[in-house]
């Protein structure tokens, strides 16, 4: 896949994971990452999917409908990138957090959703639920971060609850912010989840 590996001046910190949005490329989230930990290592990654030309994580039917299929297949192709990646730059695998906005947010929650071990943390952006009707891992000891609109045309507050919901019953430990705008990135909401970030990771 697709990325970009800075390696921080403290490895002890989380690996952030920075996973983009639809038509975003691996560049777009690392302003992201220097206001959420200046001195942890990034690997951001870009979408294998191209939906009219813009990058995507997965494939999608139709606005807000995701291909089950193509979702669980690029979520096992992430996990095993991350896998390889770890191998490859010498981070520990077992620390990550990813930082995921809308599409990369869903494909981070579909990583806690199928894999338990895949990451420490997740801050999510505008998240929708990856999957309905699934049994998630036992996420003790996660944490998770979501940033939700009260008037997002794409994903409901119903939704963000709902998700917010299901990774608490999965044990998770969960934060769910809101914001009184749309689907955009907001730098209150960046502002909250470095602050979140700070209190469970630094």
């Amino acid at each position: 896949m697709k990325h970009i590996f800075q390696r921080g001046a403290d490895e002890t910190k989380p690996t952030l994971l920075l996973l983009h949005g639809t038509g975003g490329t691996e560049s777009d989230l690392l302003p992201l990452a220097d206001k959420i930990d200046r001195t942890a290592s990034i690997l951001s990654v870009r979408g294998n999917v191209l939906e009219n030309g813009m990058p995507r994580f997965f494939r999608r039917l139709a606005e807000g409908i995701f291909d089950e299929e193509d979702l669980v297949y690029r979520t096992k192709e992430l996990y095993e990138f991350l896998e390889e990646a770890a191998s490859k730059y010498g981070f520990d695998r077992n620390n990550m957090v990813a930082v995921g906005y809308s599409n990369g947010a869903n494909i981070a929650g579909s990583l806690l959703f199928h894999y338990q071990d895949a990451l420490q943390g997740a801050i999510l952006h505008h998240p929708m639920v990856p999957r309905k009707g699934v049994e998630l891992p036992d996420l003790s000891g996660k944490s998770v971060f979501i940033a939700a609109g009260t008037n997002d045309p794409i994903c409901s507050p119903m939704e963000s609850k709902e998700l917010q919901s299901l990774l608490e019953e999965a044990k998770a430990d969960v934060q769910l912010h809101w914001e009184s705008y749309g689907h955009q990135l907001t730098l209150s909401e960046v502002d909250a989840a470095a602050e979140w970030y700070r209190r469970h990771f630094s």
